[in-house]
């Protein structure tokens, strides 16, 4: 009996506390960035002590850095192990099966298991509460999910592409979750809308283009995408708008290699619409948006755009040049945010 007790006392009080001396050792490292060290002590405490399941995700994200993805499964899924409800670990479990090893399925897995947690709300009234924070996590889920539906059907054999359909659907249900979820974020909003683009579905993907655009003003993707929908739709003045701003953005970021590749679409999209406004029947084809709108829409609609002249004027001196002002990054900010076809996509069909 005197054994037994020895024993166990050994396994559930000496190895603990001596494993989470060296967990304590490898977490002072870790926040140095001593990584190396970090893995010697982390590997020692959970040799003594498995059940720490933050060390276990400390392990995970130092096996990121280095990149070896498997062994960062391997300590995700041990922390997981020991706290089933472990969101940030099941997130980037599921992260790394699908945007590194492409174990899409996997991935889904584990995002459906946060969505299906159930968590307990915590809150002291004015100090803290967890409902937010459990919120978030599940619009994240959503988001991730998406991607990976969406490179689930982009990587598809030959012979299952007859599936691409059914998986870009998925991935758009679960973006629309996420923008419910999440209704700030315009990375969600402007995945949406590539899932609707690839679907063929120009009215919700230009909508959501716009929505991303004015929620980010400055996200070169979502302005350039536009222009190639609108380009699509013939909507040629409009996307040369869109365009432009796209170019706008990536000369002023320095990104000189798809300068050059944006002034090519431009042009090309300029000598279209060149070709476009020659063709008879020009005016019939111009004013096909079919949209309704009142006069006083019309008004408003003139009013908008007077003001919007006003703005500009304002910063031009007698000369035309920029007149220094305050107001500069805050009216361009506006007019980036302005989507140039939002009005094709209001009562559009789908039908391009």
């Amino acid at each position: 009996m005197l054994i037994f007790k020895q024993g166990w006392i050994r396994v559930n009080i000496i190895n603990r506390f001596e494993g989470i001396f060296y967990v304590y050792k490898g977490d002072r490292a870790y926040r140095k960035n001593k990584l190396a060290y970090s893995i010697e002590y982390y590997n020692k405490g959970l040799a003594l002590f498995p059940k720490h399941y933050t060390a276990w995700y400390n392990l995970g994200n130092i096996y990121v850095v280095y990149e070896d993805y498997y062994a960062a499964v391997d300590a995700y899924t041990e922390a997981i192990k020991y706290n089933p409800k472990y969101v940030t670990a099941r997130m980037n479990l599921g992260i790394i099966q699908s945007e590194k090893l492409g174990n899409f399925d996997a991935a889904i897995e584990q995002y459906n298991k946060i969505l299906d947690t159930k968590y307990r709300i915590w809150a002291i009234p004015i100090v803290f509460s967890n409902k937010r924070c459990s919120k978030i996590n599940k619009g994240l889920a959503y988001y991730n999910m998406g991607r990976a539906y969406r490179q689930k059907a982009i990587y598809l054999p030959e012979e299952n592409r007859n599936l691409t359909t059914p998986l870009l659907l998925k991935s758009a249900d679960a973006y629309e979750k996420a923008c419910k979820i999440l209704k700030k974020n315009s990375d969600a909003r402007y995945n949406l809308a590539l899932d609707y683009h690839l679907l063929g579905n120009y009215r919700d993907a230009g909508k959501n283009y716009c929505k991303a655009i004015e929620l980010a003003p400055m996200n070169y993707e979502a302005h350039y995408n536009l222009a190639i929908l609108l380009r699509r739709m013939k909507k040629f003045g409009a996307s040369i708008k869109e365009l432009e701003k796209a170019s706008l953005i990536i000369s002023t970021t320095g990104v000189s290699a798809n300068t050059d590749y944006i002034f090519g679409i431009l042009s090309d999209v300029s000598h279209s619409y060149v070709d476009f406004k020659a063709d008879p029947r020009y005016e019939e084809m111009a004013n096909t948006d079919n949209q309704e709108v009142d006069s006083d829409k019309k008004k408003k609609k003139g009013k908008k755009a007077k003001n919007k002249d006003e703005d500009i004027d304002n910063l031009l001196s007698d000369d035309g040049k920029v007149r220094p002002s305050k107001d500069l990054d805050k009216i361009m900010m506006k007019d980036m945010s302005r989507c140039a076809g939002y009005a094709y996509f209001r009562n559009e069909s789908n039908e391009y």
